[in-house]
């Protein structure tokens, strides 16, 4: 488990969630944008109920609604006559009356709007001979409606019906465009905020230095970059704008149940505590639940990125069981992480729903109950099972959002402790950038350590005029590589200078120091692609036949003339369907096409065979005219017309001189020398 794992704190949380938000900044529009249609979706959801309540109460339901006819002297007939339902038209009604009693219509003359009101509050019956009789003993003569005279009747009512659906599709509608639009807008926002957190990830990475990588693997960098942003933009998607919504709905949904019956509304409250509760026992076990999980990732695609690289070796020692063993181990981690996450959500979701039911349950009992007693109407009780629904939704939404968010959080303290980190080499603020090396290197009583106190280097001086050739040499450990990485600026040095041109290396341009220095290194790392990209490496001012020069200078055209494709030839990743000596050709190439001032070999042509060998030697000849080169082999036979050789050991400067003088001092380089030249000759007998 990564230490970075180990200290999520909630205080932190805020701290995350605030330096995540920066981000979103730069954004603020689109996101404003989103929140206000977001509102506009929420109102949408709220209204439909009302407008289902609305139809079956005032239509569907609404039988017992009494007509007063505003023109009697019309007689009966219904068409063309006005109906009188609101009190306050009840003085322009007439004594004819229209009322509704067991499933049928009665036509009563000489009844008031406001006396058919009393009759019906008062429970009035008909008598066998069609009389309309009230408790009080009052008598009036009904008359049944026919069929027809009911469906005129109700016309207004199928109006208002038809109205009512018209107006629920169009809300419907516009609802589904303003949440498609707020979700395109909100994704694509989102979309925009992770491509440039991947973008300032990845060439955050590009700037660590080389020890950095050195303590870093590959697969747990990779996973930062891919799967922890991935996890970041669910949040920016999803989570932030799903739980405003549900905090909105949940508000809107409150008010508006206090608003139609408070009482029913009290009831569905009283089961808040046993939500809050579960929600908050939810919350504990979902934040180490995805933490694991998040952890169980990287340690998975570290290990696949690790040992897929190297499965050459696995092979060729026949492990592959041990490290499927291995693999088994790691992968049944994170499958038991998964599985505890998903036991979390699986006790959650039940719980909540069983609230749900309980409430529902209070509802349709005291919700019920009211409509006997007249306290509520049937429409109400429908709007309130509704929002029954969509109140206990919300709720469930936040508690997964929050352990949604608890990932989000883990990946983001991932994320941010690598963006952090300040292992690199740092250019001071206005450096120098040189137009032209002449080639001019001196290190002046250099100290350097990988580690603290742990020198490699030790007073290290030397001079390099330019166009010279200076080879290094020494023994397994003597520092000859790291003096090449320090002229580079790979590493900074802890005492001493070193001087490119008369200019202290820490006053240039580390990129411009990089352009003018071509490095050619013994172990070649060639991209997916094609060939000649390999070489261009995607600097658009190397011409195509500027690749084509460059590979026929180093001898690398006469292998890529035989291939199917030539230049266009694909390429594998590390360049797998290459030899070693190809490999190496097309770096010399590649080195090349930047035209270096300053060449560096660090043992370039240890791994390559003799008749390649040839070529290379053949090519660096011409390559080293005028230029500054330094050299590293572990073959002396390579290096024997170099100008100066410096002998190393042990960190520190044994000897300084050509071939012949180091020869004739018989110190440490003629040892060297002798060992080397009694291997081979052993080696040839």
């Amino acid at each position: 488990m990564d230490a970075e794992d180990q200290n999520i704190e909630s205080g932190y949380d805020g701290v995350l969630l605030k330096r995540l938000l920066k981000y979103a900044k730069k954004h603020y529009f689109a996101i404003a944008l989103s929140m206000i249609l977001l509102v506009v979706v929420v109102g949408i959801e709220l209204i439909r109920p009302i407008i289902i309540g609305q139809a079956i109460d005032e239509v569907i339901v609404n039988y017992q609604k009494i007509y007063s006819q505003v023109s009697p002297e019309e007689g009966f007939g219904i068409a063309g006559t006005g109906y009188v339902e609101d009190e306050d038209n009840l003085m322009a009604a007439s004594k004819a009356t229209i009322i509704y009693d067991e499933g049928r219509y009665y036509f009563i003359q000489d009844l008031t709007y406001e006396e058919a009101l009393s009759i019906r509050d008062e429970e009035g019956s008909l008598d066998d001979e069609g009389n309309f009789v009230t408790e009080q003993g009052l008598t009036y003569s009904a008359m049944l409606l026919t069929p027809e005279e009911i469906d005129l009747l109700r016309s207004m009512d199928y109006s208002a019906l038809l109205r009512l659906m018209v107006i629920f599709i169009i809300i419907l509608i516009a609802g589904l465009l303003i949440a498609y639009l707020q979700t395109i807008l909100l994704h694509y926002t989102g979309q925009k905020i992770i491509y440039e957190i991947r973008d300032e990830v990845f060439a955050h990475i590009q700037g660590r230095s080389i020890e950095f990588f050195n303590q870093n693997p590959v697969g747990k960098l990779v996973t930062r970059v891919t799967n922890d942003t991935e996890t970041l933009n669910e949040m920016y998607t999803s989570v932030i704008v799903n739980s405003v919504q549900s905090v909105l709905t949940l508000v809107g949904i409150s008010v508006m149940m206090v608003v139609l019956n408070w009482r029913l509304a009290l009831a569905v409250f009283l089961v808040l505590p046993l939500v809050l509760l579960s929600t908050l026992i939810f919350r504990k076990y979902s934040r180490k639940a995805y933490r694991d999980v998040r952890s169980r990732v990287s340690m998975v695609n570290t290990f696949l990125s690790e040992h897929i690289s190297g499965m050459k070796i696995v092979q060729i020692f026949g492990k592959e069981k041990a490290k499927l063993k291995a693999f088994d181990d790691i992968n049944d981690g994170l499958f038991k992480a998964n599985m505890k996450e998903l036991m979390v959500f699986g006790v959650y979701r039940p719980t909540m729903y069983l609230i749900y039911v309980l409430s529902l349950a209070m509802v349709l009992g005291f919700g019920g109950y009211q409509v006997m007693e007249g306290l509520l109407t049937i429409g109400v009780l429908v709007i309130y099972l509704q929002y029954i629904s969509n109140f206990f939704d919300p709720i469930q939404q936040l508690a997964e959002q929050f352990g949604i968010l608890q990932s989000a959080f883990a990946a983001a303290e991932k994320i941010f402790s690598l963006l952090d980190d300040d292992q690199s080499i740092e250019n001071q603020e206005h450096p120098i950038a040189l137009e032209s090396v002449k080639g001019h290197i001196e290190f002046k009583n250099v100290w350097f350590a990988y580690n603290e106190d742990e020198y490699v280097l030790k007073d290290i001086s030397f001079t390099v005029n330019p166009g010279e050739t200076v080879a290094f040499v020494g023994a397994t450990g003597a520092g000859k590589t790291s003096v090449l990485n320090l002229l580079t600026r790979y590493y900074d040095i802890q005492q001493g200078e070193i001087l490119l041109d008369g200019h202290n290396i820490k006053t240039l341009d580390k990129h411009n120091i990089r352009k003018h220095v071509g490095q050619m290194l013994q172990d070649v790392f060639l991209f997916t692609g094609d060939i000649k990209e390999n070489i261009r490496l995607g600097e658009e001012s190397i011409s195509d036949e500027d690749v084509v020069a460059a590979a026929k200078f180093v001898n690398a055209h006469i292998f890529i003339e035989k291939m199917t494709n030539k230049y266009d030839e694909h390429v594998f990743e590390r360049g797998a369907t290459l030899s070693a000596g190809q490999r190496q050709l097309l770096s010399f190439a590649r080195t090349l096409a930047y035209k270096p001032s300053v060449l560096v070999l660090d043992e370039a042509t240890a791994n390559i065979d003799t008749e390649t060998e040839v070529l290379i030697q053949d090519a660096l000849l011409k390559l080293m005219e005028n230029r500054t080169t330094l050299v590293v082999a572990h073959r002396l036979s390579t290096i024997q017309h170099a100008d100066k050789i410096v002998v190393l050991h042990k960190g520190r400067i044994k000897e300084i001189g050509n071939h012949q003088t180091l020869l004739s001092k018989k110190g440490l380089y003629y040892n060297l020398y002798q060992l080397q030249y009694q291997e081979l000759e052993e080696i040839s007998s």
